[in-house]
């Protein structure tokens, strides 16, 4: 299992919108080769209430930069939600927990 984990700094003002706009591509993502979860969270930190993390468990890192986004969702994905980010995010993966407590 990798972990594909992006902060995602939406437009101000736009939050609700991308909110609406991520609820409508979730399941393009969901149908995809090897997906198995994901997590989008709000940051709670002052002045950070335009910054969200996305967190998305895929089975191998080909299924998310190969499988995904080589598909017809993603270019749906794409226009649904990539207009909302500025800066744009730099997408990292990671391999199995180290450490667990």
């Amino acid at each position: 299992m990798i972990l594909e984990s992006a902060l995602l700094d939406v437009l101000p003002g736009q939050e609700d919108a991308f909110l609406a706009a991520f609820a409508e591509a979730r399941p393009l993502i969901a149908v995809q080769r090897g997906f198995r979860t994901l997590q989008l969270r709000r940051c709670l930190d002052g002045g950070r209430g335009s910054r969200f993390l996305l967190q998305v468990e895929w089975e191998t890192l080909e299924d998310h930069t190969e499988g995904f986004r080589g598909s017809a969702e993603y270019q749906q994905w794409r226009a649904l939600l990539h207009h909302y980010y500025s800066p744009f995010p730099e997408v990292e993966h990671y391999g199995e927990p180290l450490l667990t407590a």
